[in-house]
């Protein structure tokens, strides 16, 4: 694992120390895609977050947000030490992202299903107002369960919003189980295809493939696009890696802390 992918994780534990629970294995799984997003692709700062012309990048999978808040405070956006007032009653790090409290979010999400929606019409404004910015969602694959997913898809395509790209993080789990025995999405990339959408697939977690596909949005010019990201629910923590008992802990053992740096180490 590389040294920059170990650092977030630490971020993140630390964050999880200081709240006692949270979702780790949903978290984990987008590490290196949040990672290469903030570190140059997406035009967003800490200095430009409020920039008319800023890029939008929205966390649909807002139960995520330990990985969000950990790239955040890397990238100074927030001060690290805040991380540890993780889900204190008077911190502003919910266990869901809200817009207006923490710099760089744009949509409060959580309830599953809204973050494309909202990332259509963002691309639809943009294209209105004839600005150049881009339009980044990340999804997860248990949340594209849901139909507003689908119906924002359909109206991505009919508007031709090569300025949109929607990632999915693929691990292949979600709260309830195995996510081909909750709701199969195979085929995956045909789907995406089917609903207008320029698809490719990579391995979520390789840092320099992830950069490499980026480079090359958008993929088609009068086409959205859709990046199936492979990867692992828990990824750098052995014991939660596919396990859907990791997808959320309300409550944390000091041990279970101590188990987590040790895989840092």
């Amino acid at each position: 694992m590389e040294l920059v992918s170990k650092r977030l994780r630490k971020l993140v534990v630390e964050a999880l120390e200081g709240g006692g629970r949270g979702h780790l294995g949903s978290s984990m799984s987008m590490i290196e895609i949040l990672h290469v997003l903030y570190d140059g692709y997406l035009n967003i700062s800490k200095d430009n977050y409020s920039s008319p012309d800023r890029d939008r990048f929205i966390l649909s999978k807002g139960h995520g947000c330990l990985a969000l808040y950990a790239v955040l405070a890397d990238k100074g956006f927030i001060p690290t030490e805040e991380l540890k007032t993780f889900c204190k009653s008077d911190s502003r790090l919910g266990g869901h992202p809200e817009r207006g409290k923490i710099p760089g979010v744009e949509a409060s999400t959580g309830a599953l299903g809204h973050g494309l929606p909202i990332g259509v019409g963002m691309a639809v404004a943009g294209k209105i107002r004839k600005k150049n910015y881009k339009v980044v969602v990340l999804t997860g694959d248990g949340e594209i369960n849901e139909g507003s997913v689908w119906e924002a898809a359909m109206s991505a395509a009919k508007h031709k919003l090569s300025n949109l790209t929607v990632m999915v993080d693929y691990n292949k789990l979600q709260s309830y189980g195995l996510t081909k025995e909750v709701l199969d999405l195979e085929p995956l990339v045909d789907k995406w295809k089917s609903f207008g959408f320029a698809t490719v697939e990579i391995d979520g977690h390789n840092i320099e493939e992830i950069k490499t596909v980026l480079n090359k949005l958008p993929f088609h010019p009068d086409k959205p696009s859709a990046i199936i990201c492979h990867t692992i629910k828990g990824k750098g923590f052995p014991f939660a890696e596919g396990n859907a008992h990791w997808h959320h802990k309300s409550k944390l053992s000091k041990e279970e802390i101590e188990a987590m740096y040790a895989c840092l180490q």
